[in-house]
């Protein structure tokens, strides 16, 4: 059953030049639990290819295309999500903020399908209503 939503940072975090321990540790724990956005997924994509050819893209890919594509499902930004997100970013705007659309997205994602949103960046996705943030990095 999934319960956790790894946001982008968070999907990063296993290919970074020294990991966290704690944060694999929990990774592989909840395997199984885990999943990403679709949003997650572009920006992992995005960011692959706007790397120039060499080994850290050859690596990036090996990592995206034969690790997290085959064991992680990727939900999508449906028709509750975006309804959700609507409304969150309508009321966001109307109290002076102005989240990042990709991160309301996500926020989307993780709150219409129940799950808990784990992220370094607490900051990005504090002001969106109910939504549950963890980090496994502290």
């Amino acid at each position: 059953m999934i319960r956790f939503l790894l946001d982008t940072n968070a999907l990063s975090e296993p290919i970074r030049p020294a990991p966290a321990p704690r944060f694999l540790s929990l990774l592989e724990k909840h395997r199984g639990e885990c999943a990403i956005a679709s949003v997650t997924w572009h920006e992992a994509v995005y960011g692959l290819n706007r790397l120039p050819a060499g080994r850290r893209r050859e690596a990036l890919q090996e990592y995206l295309h034969g690790v997290v594509q085959t064991s992680l499902p990727v939900l999508p930004y449906d028709t509750p999500a975006a309804e959700w997100h609507g409304r969150e970013r309508a009321r966001l705007v109307a109290a002076g903020l102005t989240p990042s659309f990709p991160d309301g997205q996500i926020a989307a994602i993780a709150k219409t399908q129940g799950l808990v949103l784990i992220t370094a960046n607490h900051d990005d996705f504090k002001h969106f209503d109910g939504l549950e943030l963890l980090s496994w990095l502290a």
